[in-house]
């Protein structure tokens, strides 16, 4: 199934009332969506979204109404819904007032090109699990190293690719068995 080009290209037309917002359509060919687009868009007008379903829409609406592709990843779902969703999540949460504190946006993963350290909450021991010494250090230089080691570590681990536009700026980390120990 493919969307027909006369009736989406209207529906766009009747939804695009703000000029100059951005116009992107949810597909696995798309580029990779990624945080610091999801910053700029939160920032902007909002963007027009459109979404296939299953085969996608026909070409030639996309060159004539500019629809940027845009991919949540690699994989291929029935349709754009999903992917939408995620992006509209992703845009909201970073609008001021929606989190609570504006900060809480700024410090996770992929913020400064890394993937978020561990995190921990009550009790102190769970399962015989403790919370590593230096975050009830109470010593703030010392979990702010702890929190980047750990950073780097989950990162060079887990996503080589995001490690890899970090190595221009600092050698690799020393791996550990556990990235979690303090």
């Amino acid at each position: 199934m493919v969307l027909r080009a006369d009736v989406l290209a209207a529906a766009i037309d009747a939804a695009d009332v703000a000029p100059g917002r951005p116009r992107l359509l949810m597909s696995p060919r798309g580029r990779p969506l990624t945080q610091s687009q999801i910053m700029e868009l939160a920032a902007g007008p909002g963007p027009l979204i459109v979404c296939g379903r299953f085969e996608g829409i026909d070409q030639r609406v996309i060159e004539a109404r500019g629809l940027e592709e845009v991919s949540i990843g690699d994989y291929v779902l029935s349709g754009g819904e999903i992917a939408a969703m995620a992006l509209i999540d992703a845009c909201v949460r970073l609008l001021p007032g929606v989190m609570g504190k504006l900060a809480s946006g700024t410090e996770e993963s992929f913020s400064e090109g890394l993937l978020e350290y561990p995190q921990y909450t009550r009790p102190q021991e769970f399962e015989g699990r403790q919370i590593p010494e230096i975050l009830i250090s109470g010593d703030h230089a010392k979990v702010a190293a702890w929190r980047l080691a750990q950073s780097e570590a989950l990162t060079a681990a887990r996503r080589p690719d995001l490690w890899a536009r970090k190595a221009g700026q600092k050698a690799a980390p020393r791996r550990t068995k556990n990235t979690t120990d303090g």
